[in-house]
């Protein structure tokens, strides 16, 4: 009888470990506890302005807080090393954007953390058109009026963007490059102090995105000369591309998407990308996205991944191409995208 007693005890022991092992995995189907999500620039800009929308929604979703924390410095750099560097829980995500998930692989590599390793995608947000947007008062309502004053200042133009290596910077180097324009680049700290900058006359003209600008157009604050997509914008239906205003090949768009860190357990990321794609799935949300000019296309983790992947290659071919040559950006590595 005592060795019989002593097999039960040992068996509901087992079983009671069996159960907690099972409890413990079922919670880590979601982050387990408040959910930080890290913007990797200054207040103001398109991240900022997204990570906030999500956020807010996301608590409902979850069942728990969601806290958005601007990280900025290094044109997003600093903000996604620190998420490389988090515990991958699901408790501290990114709001990641175009210049520190694929453009720094390009033209740095690895700045403290390397993407395609440290960090794990979860879902897509937006994909969201630049504008080449200049002051209402400007002397210039087309683009071809813009490159003449150009042309004929002794010191060109000044473009703004929110830092080097951003979509709006590479879009400015391109219109440069490809019409031969006199046009110097200013970097500011973000989308949002880049914009100030334009509307305070601190530089001539930007390309801002879209979602950002738009208030500011619809004011009479600024005006748009073009659109850097491929197709107009429904938000701009007025406004051509710049392919539309004789400038080819320049498709540039700035998207933003969540990470977690690599490492991160596959069901939370599975959890994740559905709370996400849930909340984009909302009435209110895509009408104020895509009213903004965003396009919204829910995806897989692994589809955004892939999408990832494909952003990367076309900005490595891009810079290779177009700027490693050039004394600024020498030092440039055309950094692998696998």
């Amino acid at each position: 009888m005592r060795q019989l007693r002593s097999y039960l005890i040992l068996f509901a022991a087992i079983a009671g470990v069996s159960v907690a092992t099972v409890a413990l995995c079922k919670a880590q189907t979601s982050p387990a506890g408040p959910v930080q999500l890290v913007v990797a620039f200054p207040p103001g800009g398109v991240g900022d302005l997204v990570a906030r929308i999500i956020a807010d929604k996301l608590a409902g979703t979850l069942g728990q807080s969601v806290t958005v924390e601007n990280r900025p410095g290094g044109t997003g750099a600093i903000g996604a090393q620190s998420i490389a560097r988090a515990a991958p829980d699901g408790r501290t995500l990114l709001l990641g954007q175009t210049p520190e998930i694929v453009v720094h692989r390009a033209l740095v590599g690895d700045v403290g953390y390397l993407a395609n390793r440290d960090l794990q995608p979860i879902a897509l947000v937006a994909v969201i058109p630049l504008v080449l947007a200049a002051r209402s008062d400007a002397p210039y309502a087309s683009v071809d009026e813009l490159l003449k004053a150009a042309r004929a200042s002794p010191r060109g133009l000044l473009f703004g963007s929110g830092g080097p290596g951003t979509p709006g910077h590479l879009a400015g180097e391109l219109l440069r490059s490809r019409t031969g324009a006199r046009l110097s680049h200013v970097p500011f700290e973000g989308g949002g102090p880049a914009l100030e900058g334009l509307l305070n006359r601190r530089v001539d003209f930007s390309f801002p995105v879209l979602l950002t600008a738009l208030p500011q157009i619809t004011a009479g604050q600024a005006k748009a000369l073009a659109v850097t997509s491929a197709k107009r914008s429904p938000a701009l239906p007025n406004v051509p591309t710049l392919s539309e205003a004789g400038v080819k090949d320049v498709d540039v768009s700035h998207w933003v998407g969540i990470f977690a860190p690599a490492g991160t357990p596959g069901e939370i990321v599975t959890k994740l990308n559905q709370a996400i794609n849930q909340i984009l799935a909302q009435q209110e949300v895509r009408d104020r996205l895509v009213g903004s000019g965003a396009e919204v296309t829910p995806m897989s983790a692994d589809q955004f991944a892939g999408f990832v992947r494909s952003e990367a290659a076309k900005y490595v071919l891009l810079i290779t191409r177009e700027f490693c040559s050039r004394p600024l950006y020498g030092g440039c590595v055309g950094f692998p995208t696998d």
